[in-house]
């Protein structure tokens, strides 16, 4: 037999413990570089910079930079 519950929970006590399992939406900010919105501590998909350094070497960053 598995474990049953002695009591009742009720609904304030069950919603209290569940209080702190709500999802957040994602937080993004604007690249210094291109202005396009990236998602917070990542590398910018369209430019490839990241703190002002070019982590990777996107097409759009490869026609810049042979210009």
């Amino acid at each position: 037999m598995g474990a049953h519950p002695k009591q009742k929970i009720s609904n304030s006590r069950r919603g209290s413990r569940r209080a702190h399992q709500a999802l957040t939406a994602r937080q993004f900010s604007r690249c210094p570089t291109c202005r396009s919105l990236v998602p917070q501590h990542r590398v910018c998909p369209v430019c490839g910079e990241y703190g002002g350094e070019e982590i990777l070497v996107t097409e759009e960053a490869a026609v810049r930079k042979y210009r």
